[in-house]
C-alpha cells in the first residue's frame, strides 16, 4: 500500500480518537471553553465552529497525515513510525493550545493545556501506529 493511503488510514482513525479526546475536554470544561471555539481560533476562522469542525476533521485525517509522510525521515525516534508520529503530533498539540487559547485563564488552562495535549498525542500514536501496521 502507498505510504500516503496508509497515512490517510491512520489520520483517519487517528481523527476519532483525538475528537473523542476533545470531547472529553469540553464536558470536563463544563461549558468554560468552547472546543470549537478553539478549534476556530486556530484555523484562523473565529465565529465559524460549524466551518472549524469541518475543515478541523479534514486536517487532522488526510492534511496531517500527509505532510507527516513528507517530514518523516527527519522526525527523532525512528525507525518506529508511532515514535516519530507522537513528535510530530506532539508540535502541532503545543501550536494547538497556543493558537486556540484565545482567553482561557486560571484552572481551566491547566485543564485545556493537559487534554489538549494527551489529545494530539494519543492522534500521533494512532497515526503512527496504524500507518505503520498497514505497511505490512
Amino acid at each position: 500500500m502507498h505510504r500516503a493511503l496508509r497515512a490517510v488510514g491512520g489520520g483517519v482513525v487517528g481523527t476519532f480518537v483525538l475528537g473523542f479526546f476533545l470531547l472529553v475536554l469540553d464536558t470536563q470544561a463544563r461549558g468554560a471553553l468552547s472546543v470549537a471555539g478553539v478549534i476556530a481560533r486556530f484555523l484562523g476562522i473565529s465565529g465559524r465552529p460549524v466551518l472549524a469542525i469541518a475543515l478541523f476533521a479534514v486536517l487532522t485525517a488526510v492534511g496531517w497525515p500527509l505532510l507527516f509522510v513528507a517530514v518523516e525521515e527527519y522526525l527523532p525516534l525512528g525507525p518506529d513510525p508511532a515514535a516519530r508520529a507522537v513528535v510530530f503530533a506532539g508540535v502541532i498539540g503545543v501550536v494547538f493550545v497556543a493558537v486556540g487559547r484565545g482567553t482561557i485563564a486560571g484552572p481551566i488552562l491547566v485543564i485545556y493545556v493537559g487534554f489538549s495535549l494527551l489529545a494530539h498525542l494519543a492522534y500521533g500514536f494512532v497515526l503512527g501506529s496504524v500507518y505503520g501496521r498497514l505497511a505490512g
